[in-house]
């Protein structure tokens, strides 16, 4: 009993349960829980910048090539097209045979909740979201936790320290030496994963209440139907064909699934994941490269969400699309889906901002979201999370990357059971 109480997925799981029970009795305690949830993330937040860069600077040192850096980068991009293209086809598909949004009532929409998306939303623009990757201050970009400024700086960095030879040994070490002191802070904060679960969960139920899902149940139970669905089919599908097990590799990062569903913020999880990554069997400068880089660029989870809600809008509203107009929509969603990554608020700003493009209904129809989408944004972070580490064993395994051994052994369940334990 002892052993079980220890478990880290068994406390988290637990706290899940605690926060849901007082979310719904408790909905006073709501503001309080919130605190709780953002601590949490914000400490684990404080470890990302860090953690990325020397990751990545370390990879790509020990790599030596930066043509292979390139080929990595590029593989990486070209996978998270392809497989967020699908996702969003499979989103309209199944909402077009579903259909969530028929026989909705629309409830009265708080506009004024919404101006503050709209106005994000009327900013976004792809080249400017290109340019912003390029940091013109370094250090800005670490206290502002821009990933990809960070990802654009450490890739020089390496490269300009690979360059050095054996005058950069000295520093190589001592960034290991750092990099291994980080990942145990991550573990002592990852200690605390249950505080920032049960906060989450509080939260959202005692905020939004059990009751305002009742009328949208349907879109809900299409979302994470979908979200389901393309794990196990689409994603499963990948694992097979590059000779490893979907199963494995979920009970694998149990954990992180837990903590995702209870704070729903894939980014609590992000140092974790690369971690476990790397224990898995994934080469360092692979992981360094792939999960920063899919946390803006491979969001299968968001890519279903955007596409089901766009479509659900319009049957709510009795707006016919002809297969041109969405086939325009999936055109529409590719870029907008990647192009507001970096802008800081929810999935609310990219749908605004598709719905801005598409100018197919007012942009002001979202607010008949508001009080689903923290919902439902468990079912895209944790779809968005497994989807980035099936990425990097994908990748790893294209550039024989991947340690076999390693993967047997981090799988195998009593591996598992005291890797839990230990943290």
């Amino acid at each position: 009993m002892q052993k079980l109480i220890q478990n880290l997925t068994f406390q988290v799981l637990l706290a899940i349960t605690i926060g849901i029970l007082v979310g719904a009795f408790f909905p006073q305690f709501s503001s309080y829980a919130e605190l709780l949830s953002k601590s949490f993330i914000n400490m684990i937040s404080m470890l990302i910048a860090p953690i990325i860069f020397f990751t990545i600077v370390l990879g790509i040192a020990h790599m030596g090539d930066m043509k292979k850096v390139g080929r990595v980068g590029g593989k990486a991009l070209l996978y998270f097209e392809i497989v967020t293209t699908l996702a969003i086809v499979i989103g309209l598909i199944v909402a077009n045979v579903i259909r969530p949004g028929d026989n909705v009532q629309v409830p009265p929409g708080d506009i004024d909740k919404i101006t503050s998306y709209t106005s994000q939303a009327g900013k976004i623009n792809w080249l400017e979201f290109i340019a912003h990757i390029i940091p013109k201050n370094v250090f800005e970009s670490f206290s502002k936790g821009e990933i990809l400024q960070i990802l654009f700086f450490a890739i020089f960095f390496g490269y300009g320290l690979s360059r050095l030879g054996e005058a950069g040994h000295s520093l190589i070490s001592t960034f290991d030496k750092l990099t291994k002191v980080l990942f145990n802070v991550m573990k002592i904060v990852m200690r605390l994963a249950p505080v920032g679960a049960f906060g989450g969960m509080a939260y959202s139920v005692g905020k939004y209440g059990l009751g305002t899902l009742l009328p949208m149940m349907k879109l809900m139970g299409a979302v994470y139907l979908t979200c389901f669905c393309f794990i196990f089919i689409v994603l499963n599908a990948i694992c097979r064909y590059y000779k490893f097990s979907l199963w494995k590799y979920l009970k694998f990062i149990r954990q992180e699934i837990l903590i995702v569903l209870g704070t729903s913020s894939s980014e609590s999880v992000l140092p974790s994941m690369m971690k476990k990554m790397e224990d898995i069997g994934c080469n360092k400068s692979v992981v360094g490269l792939v999960i920063p880089t899919g946390y803006s660029f491979n969001l299968d989870g968001t890519s279903i969400y955007l596409a089901m809600s766009v479509i659900f809008l319009t049957q709510v509203f009795q707006i016919e699309l002809s297969l041109g107009e969405q086939l325009s929509i999936l055109a529409v969603l590719m870029v907008t889906s990647k192009g507001a990554a970096g802008v800081t608020g929810s999935g609310f700003i990219v749908l605004a901002s598709t719905l801005t493009a598409l100018k197919i209904m007012p942009v002001e129809h979202i607010a008949i979201l508001l009080g689903v989408d923290r919902f439902m944004s468990e079912a895209r972070a944790i779809t968005n999370m497994i989807g980035n580490g099936i990425a990097t064993i994908v990748i790893a395994k294209s550039e024989n990357e991947f340690d076999e051994a390693k993967y047997q052994l981090a799988t195998n369940p009593v591996a598992i059971e005291r890797a839990e334990e230990d943290f």
